[in-house]
């Protein structure tokens, strides 16, 4: 097993190659050597000593220093918009961590889908569905689906166990009375999480996340991201099994809370790391969000067109279909309704719960 302080240094040339540049292995192998000799102290010295193996051209650098901090730091991927350079917000800034701005004003409502990226930290309370959370985490671990893994164990099966054969017939003079058979196990499915933080799902997303957290709580294999402007991977802050701490790592990694709505180009960001696309593949992939997309369809119906030749099923649970009469009204949600598995109520986590806990595939809505 991988050491888990090793575990960044081998991602890194990993992160590397899929933004297009050449991490080879005897390069990965010198990096590490020479983190090794240097013995740093902080997150700079290791900087340094990427940039003096790999050794980015000025016009890359910037790239650079975006995917150490991504992998080093957990920093976020932002997710690309139209527009000149000049007009982009700083999506790209490598350098130390800064304190976000607190927004003058917040509009109450959320109820509008906007292209406008607004970074701040937001403070997640702690909520009162304990009780429903509490049942939900329970129910996990029989209610997921599950699939054939391809490890064996003993028991009645179809397959032979030579091992068990050979040790009975060296106890009983080569003779077999029963032939020893093995089956195949099952594993729960990996769930994949994609949380909508926009302005449009702000009544919804201190919900969804402690949601989110329980899963991570009762589930074998979770990964959860958020997808506003940017793409946020808070797996590891919702692994700490007390709520209001990993709420609060959590509200801290993701910066643009209630901003823009950037569906699209932020699931083909996720798409775009393999070793992001890689949790999708066979997964339960779970969308939360109202799908008000800005602008064409293109770019979500192109990135749930691939997502859902990955995944084993994807469900998309929205706060809008909590009326019975709804349909997709937006061009992007109509564009992907065909693609989904099903379209669900996701306007409070007791509906959340209900739908990932009673989903069959091919159960369409």
């Amino acid at each position: 097993m991988t050491p888990r302080a090793l575990a960044p240094f081998l991602a890194f040339p990993q992160a590397l190659r899929a933004a297009g540049f050449p991490a080879t292995p005897d390069r990965t192998e010198t990096f590490i050597a020479a983190v090794g000799l240097l013995g740093p102290s902080d997150m700079a010295a290791i900087r340094r000593a990427a940039h003096a193996v790999y050794g980015p051209g000025p016009d890359r650098q910037l790239m650079f220093d975006t995917v150490f901090d991504h992998v080093f730091l957990g920093r976020s991927l932002a997710a690309p918009a139209p527009g000149d350079p000049e007009e982009l917000p700083r999506s790209y800034d490598a350098g130390d961590f800064e304190e976000l701005p607190v927004p003058d004003e917040e509009d109450p409502s959320g109820g509008e889908a906007t292209a406008a990226e607004r970074l701040f930290v937001r403070e997640l309370a702690a909520g009162d569905e304990d009780a429903v959370l509490r049942a939900f985490t329970r129910a996990l671990q029989s209610r997921l689906p599950h699939r054939r893994a391809r490890r064996m164990a003993k028991g009645k099966g179809r397959h032979p166990d030579a091992r068990r054969a050979f040790r009975q017939m060296l106890r009983r003079d080569g003779e077999i009375t029963r032939l020893p058979t093995r089956r195949r196990i099952t594993r729960q499915r990996r769930v994949l999480l994609l949380v909508d933080v926009s302005g449009s799902m702000k009544s919804s997303t201190e919900g969804a996340l402690r949601l989110a957290h329980a899963l991570q709580q009762g589930g074998e294999r979770v990964e959860c991201f958020t997808l506003g402007t940017r793409l946020t991977r808070v797996t590891r802050a919702l692994r700490h099994r007390n709520r209001e701490q990993a709420l609060t790592l959590a509200s801290g990694l993701v910066a643009d809370w209630d901003g823009g709505t950037r569906l699209g180009e932020a699931l083909q960001v996720f798409l775009s790391v393999p070793r992001f696309a890689a949790h999708a593949r066979g997964a339960l992939v779970v969308i939360l969000s109202d799908g008000l997309e800005r602008g064409g369809p293109e770019a979500l119906t192109g990135a749930m067109e691939r997502m859902s030749a990955l995944a084993w099923s994807v469900l998309w649970l929205s706060p809008l279909a909590a009326d019975p009469a709804y349909r997709p009204q937006t061009e992007a949600m109509r564009a992907v309704h065909p693609l989904l598995d099903r379209l669900g109520a996701g306007d409070t986590p007791t509906a959340i719960a209900a739908e990932i806990l009673d989903f069959r595939k091919g159960a369409r809505a």
